[in-house]
């Protein structure tokens, strides 16, 4: 393969993972502020099916190859780059683009990779942390002693929403989850109320305001959407917040009941990464770097891969997420 190309994950058509397929496309060049990567570790997200589906749309003058999230070599320069040296081991949230041999990425969104941690760790957190950062501590504004919901406990993001939970000094914490095993795995990780959503209804087991003295709670994370909604505002306190990152059972909530977000004065924020200014995502990846990195370092926070695959067997690693299997992050590992 010349120079000048590389290999990447192509879309056939909209569609499911049998659309998925390598090929050979123009290898990225760096701008002045760039750094081009060698990537060695993708991380997979939920994002990705769905662009994959055609349901997720990429942002005017992104890369449409799929992937947001990468750990790799430094393997050029961009000219007014600083901080930085060819063969650096970097990782870092990008706007498309992370499944193939090589991306480019700004160098205020590049992160050195601690010396004892793998490629396959450091592609796990760029997403997961950013986004739990985000929606837990700058956009709910997480205080000690409040009381927060997690929805989808065992899932990469939530895996670390709940460490960050914990870090911050919260009462209780909230998981839902569909297994005793992911149930098990969030009490491992700080969870201190856990609930099977395929037996049990977290609005109606009387858990939550049975522990909080009927208040409900500060927080929810939610993932969920529609069917969620109403439970949601039933089981949350006043001048609670909800911040919603996902809607996978639907965007529409049929005999919604809006009087709680009145008589309670309910904060509901959707909150998305992909569309956020570079400086937006850099004071993520700060915060990131002050706060989460030291704690991984130190084995207190755990970043939590269920498992890894072959890059070539993108296709497997999409069906295994789609099934819900994962415990955690699902990683493609890029061979040379």
């Amino acid at each position: 393969m010349s120079t000048t190309q590389m290999r990447a994950v192509l879309v056939s058509q909209p569609g499911d993972s049998s659309q998925l397929q390598l090929g050979e496309v123009p290898r990225p060049a760096p701008s002045p502020t760039e750094i081009l990567v060698k990537i060695k570790a993708i991380g997979v997200n939920r994002m990705d099916i769905e662009q994959r589906e055609g349901r997720y749309p990429v942002p005017a003058g992104v890369s449409s190859i799929l992937g947001v999230e990468m750990a790799g070599v430094i393997e050029a320069l961009g000219s007014k780059v600083t901080g930085f040296k060819i063969s650096d081991r970097v990782f870092g949230l990008l706007y498309g683009g992370a499944y193939a041999e090589y991306c480019v990425i700004d160098q205020m969104a590049t992160m050195l990779i601690p010396p004892a941690m793998s490629f396959e760790t450091a592609a796990a957190i760029p997403e997961n942390c950013y986004t739990a950062w985000q929606s837990i501590e700058s956009v709910a504004n997480l205080q000690r002693g409040h009381d927060i919901l997690i929805h989808a406990g065992a899932s990469g993001v939530s895996t670390v929403g709940i460490q960050i939970a914990k870090f911050i000094g919260a009462k209780r914490i909230f998981t839902t989850a569909g297994s005793d095993k992911k149930l098990e795995h969030c009490r491992k990780l700080g969870a201190t109320h856990t609930i099977n959503y395929r037996t049990e209804d977290f609005a109606e087991v009387n858990e939550i305001h049975r522990e909080t003295e009927g208040r409900g709670v500060d927080v929810i994370i939610d993932y969920i959407g529609a069917d969620y909604w109403n439970r949601n505002m039933a089981s949350l306190t006043v001048d609670g917040h909800m911040v919603m990152l996902a809607f996978l059972s639907g965007a529409q909530v049929s005999e919604a009941n809006i009087a709680p977000i009145l008589f309670k004065r309910l904060n509901i924020h959707g909150s998305t990464l992909r569309s956020r200014t570079l400086a937006y995502q850099r004071q993520l990846k700060q915060a990131t770097e002050s706060n989460i990195l030291p704690r991984v370092t130190n084995q207190q926070f755990v970043i939590c891969i269920d498992r890894v695959f072959p890059w070539e067997e993108v296709a497997q690693a999409h069906e295994y997420m789609e099934a819900n299997h994962n415990l955690g992050k699902i990683i493609l590992k890029v061979e040379d």
